[in-house]
């Protein structure tokens, strides 16, 4: 590698901190994660404010997808939460949008959603159904695993509640996402 790098540099003028740079860069590359995002962090909803925040880390949108399971997406509590509860095989077809992030971002997301306790993050199947990334999916069936924040931690009678298969806090559904700055 440092042969190929020598005469790159030798034959284009690439500077020394310029070549560090581009390991940087690539070695930054493989350490983001795909993140699947169904509620108030989408585009377009209350938190996605917190996605392109760089101070919280990095967030890139790739594309939008839907679990290829089914899943229970409720709104529930005193607060109109979207939560995805983790009964796998009930519900809809989760749509939503996938993310690659860094490790700093990442956590601000665990931070975030309350992970361990609120929700958890685990690891689902998504079914891409568009794709903006660079550099294609990686999967050749349009399958990507992607972390997702479900919850297996609430209230029986969620359960009964209504089942959408996306979710928009404006939505026909008339519950009113409360934010955190407004919450007692």
């Amino acid at each position: 590698m440092s042969l190929f790098w020598d005469h790159w540099n030798t034959e284009h003028s690439l500077a020394p901190s310029r070549k560090k740079a581009c390991r940087v860069v690539a070695a930054f590359a493989s350490t983001m994660a795909r993140v699947f995002v169904y509620g108030t962090l989408k585009k377009g909803q209350p938190n996605y404010k917190h996605m392109i925040n760089t101070a919280k880390g990095l967030a890139k949108f790739q594309g939008r997808g839907r679990t290829v399971e089914k899943y229970p997406l409720v709104i529930a509590g005193k607060y109109n939460i979207p939560y995805m509860l983790n009964i796998p095989g009930t519900g809809h077809h989760i749509a939503g949008e996938i993310y690659s992030v860094d490790e700093q971002m990442l956590q601000f997301l665990d931070e975030f959603e309350g992970c361990p306790d609120m929700y958890q993050r685990t690891l689902m199947r998504i079914q891409v159904v568009e794709w903006e990334g660079k550099g294609g999916m990686g999967e050749a069936d349009g399958v990507l695993e992607c972390f997702v924040y479900s919850t297996a931690t609430y209230p029986p009678e969620w359960v009964g509640l209504p089942y959408y298969d996306s979710y928009d806090s404006s939505g026909k559904h008339g519950l009113s996402y409360v934010l955190r700055e407004s919450r007692e």
